[in-house]
């Protein structure tokens, strides 16, 4: 894409890398004409402004001077006033003569521009090259195989390379090394290169070209390979660009023939060894890739050919051409719009006329509208791979399941030279290492349902009380008579309670009777032998016994009184098998014992109206739990209960509540505590619901208590929910395959930490299946698919983005590299593959190695692995 341009017929220049801003330095060309056949002369210094829109580059200074340049160079051996780095212009001109300028006078407007000039050469100067190591030292060569080595600190006695070649002819290209500082090659126009050595000072190697059509227009070493370089021929019968190297100089490395007539110019990026700038008089400038001879880029000019052409030191992506139209032009090989450009150039054709219709009619011009059509056409696209300076030369992306995929360019050694070969690592990322630990203990323990053992360690570490009574109340429903072991894990123990009920009642047979009372309670719970059971029965004989001494006389008289008291009235009812007359009249004496024993006697619908009535009248503080007990009303007892005594509610419920009711009083109860403001009330509520056995509610109250986004924090709430579905599929007989949304949210969070970390089977197994939420059945698809396989009799679920269907590897190396040898691959999973837990069945045979074999068949530098990280490890 252009940038900027000059209308001037000149050589060019670039200010050195170390210089800013950018200057592009201008001389007028020798033998080339205008079309006002001036023969005047001027060198001009212009500056590279990208933030002026414009085309037009701002003339920063002009000098006049007496001589037309056949090359201008910008060296970076001077510094200004100001101690930064101006350079010299050093220029060859027609006579044999070379000026050296100083710019920095130039822009400042001084008249004393000139440095030093000499014109010890016979011809013109047609090649100039400035040593990179030694920037004070300059090459330059004209006629009769002329080369000289000028000190520009001493600048009046030149040096020679060695003895003139024969036979005498022009020296058109001249380059020094850019490995080897003593090192200098100079071109002629028969064809012939000669490499000199300045230690030696001769010609150590000769390069010609066997078919004697080579004209050769340019020269450049390779950038970095010291025994490379490249020859450019004019000739129109062979217009090629050959790569030669030194070690095997009698055929051409390779041939670029990307050109359709001669070739007048080359540049080589310092910046990239890649890029190869050639320009012929096909009026084509070409972008190549000297080692493949591909083209990348090719700039868009116009009919009119380029001489010269060089890269900006100082930007690698901007370049700048010389025509023989008259135009420097200078170019991004970046690519971009030229929307812009176009409209600038048609507002600057509009102002000239100062918006006025120029026929004369005097009325003003409507904006100019650029045509619509071309807009498809506006767009320069850059090269077609990325320079060096902006391809990263290493790089890392992590991917689905912990995998971090890690490049780096690799120096190789070849024919070529130095090559950088990519290779790509595949690493299997660990950071939560006690998380996958724990993770594969429960999955061990679900697969050998070592329930209680699990439990009994859980309690053991646990920290707190809580967490021990949580896993305490766990464990119960793997054994036996879990509604007696909830209460004596309430703090309620039927061993206890008969010592303490014999203590008050104080017998008088002794501390032994009673301690003996409380041994039999307690053995009352298990299963009796014969031996307890008859002690047991001879001991309740005894005792009516002895009750049956303090009953009344049988045999002696008594008076049935029917007085009009209410004595005689309860007398009269009985008499006449009223009892419920009997009953009421016992009620209002506030004979409650009376009443009760005569209600027996009158059937069950009286007694349960009068037990009504006597709980109505009773107001003692544990009239509503007998009232619970005798009517069996536990729903109000768990509903109007001080949440204080929520222990006892329990104990209650496990107590007397059916098996059909025992569910729902203690979900129930557990939402009072959860709804209640106090939080250590709330995280009570886990244990209702865990004696109710309702995953969903311990989940959602488990989530409000804890921290869900630490990923131990979530380990310890799935463990506590696959345990608890195991307790509820052993007791209750319910299907755990059910999930709520809320548990397949957590399972689904728990699936992704999981496959994070490259536990993919362990993921898969936990990942719910009863549920079509879209994100779990898109990563349930990624799980499958990364093992191996897709999701059987399941379609693929609905992505985002668009699925493409690559290539396995990358495409192999050209004719002209040499393959290194592929490192075998290999797949490590640190954990194992632990078979799912029998509560999350799994489809299919899940094979965590597919994947590694399939990357393994790829013909490309795919290393795959598991090393500590963050360093990769090749093996």
């Amino acid at each position: 894409m252009k940038l900027k341009e000059v209308d001037r017929t000149a050589m060019q220049a670039w200010s050195p890398a170390q210089n800013h801003p950018i200057y592009l330095a201008t001389g007028t060309s020798a033998q080339q004409l205008d079309a006002t056949f001036s023969t005047n002369a001027s060198l001009e210094i212009f500056e590279f402004d990208l933030s002026d829109l414009s085309l037009d580059m701002k003339s920063c200074a002009t000098f006049s001077s007496s001589h037309r340049y056949h090359k201008l160079i910008w060296g970076p051996h001077k510094l200004d006033s100001k101690g930064n780095v101006s350079g010299v212009l050093i220029a060859g001109g027609e006579n044999g003569n070379i000026i050296l300028y100083d710019p920095s006078k130039i822009i400042a407007g001084d008249k004393e521009v000139v440095i030093a000039q000499n014109d010890k050469h016979t011809g013109p100067v047609r090649a100039l090259d400035v040593n990179i190591f030694q920037t004070n030292l300059v090459a330059s060569g004209a006629n009769e195989s002329e080369i000289y080595i000028w000190d520009l600190n001493n600048f009046a006695t030149p040096m020679t390379p060695g003895a003139k070649t024969q036979p005498l002819e022009d020296i058109s290209c001249i380059a020094w090394n850019r490995q080897v500082q003593h090192i200098l090659a100079s071109a002629s126009p028969s064809g012939r290169a000669t490499v000199w050595d300045l230690r030696k000072n001769e010609p150590i190697i000769k390069v010609s070209d066997h078919n004697n059509r080579m004209h050769c227009s340019g020269l450049a070493w390779h950038p970095e390979v010291a025994t490379q370089m490249v020859l450019a021929s004019e000739d129109d019968r062979l217009p090629v660009v050959q790569v030669w190297d030194l070690r095997f100089a009698s055929t051409p490395l390779r041939v670029l023939e990307n050109h359709a007539r001669g070739i007048l110019a080359i540049a080589w990026s310092m910046a990239d060894p890649e890029l190869l700038l050639s320009c012929g008089k096909d009026a084509k400038i070409l972008c190549s890739n000297p080692n493949t001879g591909e083209v990348l880029y090719e700039l868009p000019t116009n009919t009119q050919w380029c001489f010269d052409i060089q890269w900006c030191p100082r930007n690698p992506a901007v370049l700048s051409a010389a025509s023989f139209d008259g135009r420097i032009s200078v170019y991004s090989i970046m690519g971009g719009s030229t929307d812009g450009l176009r409209q600038k150039q048609a507002d600057k054709l509009s102002s000239s006329f100062g918006n006025l219709d120029p026929f004369g009619t005097g009325q003003p011009l409507p904006p100019l509208q650029i045509p619509q059509q071309a807009a498809q056409h506006s767009i320069v696209l850059p090269l077609k791979k990325p320079p060096k300076w902006i391809r990263r030369p290493i790089g890392a992306s992590f991917s689905f399941g912990g995998k971090l995929v890690t490049f780096e360019n690799v120096k190789v050694q070849s024919q070529q030279g130095a090559e950088l070969q990519p290779h790509v690592f595949i690493s299997q990322v660990v950071t939560e290492k006690e998380f996958l630990s724990r993770s594969d203990q429960l999955q061990q323990v679900v697969q050998s349902q070592g329930f209680v053992n699990y439990c009994q360690k859980k309690i053991d570490a646990s920290q707190s009380d809580f967490e021990k009574n949580v896993w305490s109340f766990l464990k119960v429903n793997f054994e036996d008579d879990s509604r007696g072991k909830y209460l004596q894990l309430l703090g309620y123990s039927k061993e206890d309670l008969g010592k303490k009920i014999a203590l008050a009642l104080n017998k008088v047979d002794g501390p032994n009777v009673a301690l003996k009372d409380s041994d039999q309670v307690a053995q009352s719970d298990g299963e009796e032998s014969p031996a307890a059971e008859e002690q047991l029965l001879g001991e309740h004989i005894k005792e009516e016994k002895q009750e049956s001494e303090f009953l009344p006389s049988v045999g002696g008289p008594f008076n049935i009184s029917i007085s009009g008291d209410i004595d005689g009235l309860i007398t009269q009812a009985l008499l006449t098998g009223n009892f419920e007359s009997a009953v009421d009249l016992c009620l209002h004496d506030n004979r409650m014992a009376d009443a009760i024993i005569l209600a027996i006697a009158g059937g069950q619908e009286l007694l349960a109206r009068t037990q009504k009535k006597y709980f109505a009248k009773s107001q003692s503080k544990i009239t509503r739990l007998i009232t619970a007990v005798v009517m069996k009303n536990w729903k109000e007892i768990v509903e109007s209960c001080d949440l204080k005594n929520w222990r006892e509610a329990l104990a209650a419920v496990l107590t007397y509540a059916k098996p059909d009711e025992f569910s729902a009083l203690c979900d129930l109860l557990g939402t009072r505590l959860e709804s209640e403001g106090d939080s250590l009330l709330q995280t009570q509520a886990c244990l209702c619901y865990i004696c109710a056995g309702n995953v969903e509610k311990l989940v959602a109250c488990w989530t409000k208590a804890q921290d869900g986004s630490n990923p131990l924090s979530l380990q310890d709430l799935i463990e506590k929910v696959v345990i608890l579905r195991k307790a509820v599929q052993r007791t209750q007989a319910m299907d755990t395959n059910t999930v709520g949304v809320l548990l397949a949210e957590k399972m689904s969070q728990y699936a992704n930490l999981l496959a994070a970390q490259g536990s993919i089977a362990a993921a898969l197994a936990f990942l719910p299946e009863s549920t079509n939420q879209p994100n779990i059945v898109q990563l349930r698809d990624r799980l499958c698919r990364a093992q191996g396989e897709p999701v059987p009799g399941q379609e693929s679920p609905q992505v985002p983005y668009e699925r493409q269907h690559l290539p396995k590897g990358r495409p192999g190396p050209t004719a002209d590299h040499t393959q290194i040898p592929r490192v075998p691959t290999q797949q490590y999973y640190p954990h194992g593959e632990n078979p799912p837990p029998p509560g999350f069945i799994m489809h299919g045979n899940v094979n965590p190695n597919v994947a590694s074999a399939q990357l393994s068949t790829s013909p490309g530098h795919m290393h795959t692995q598991v090393p500590s990280y963050p360093q990769p490890q090749r093996k």
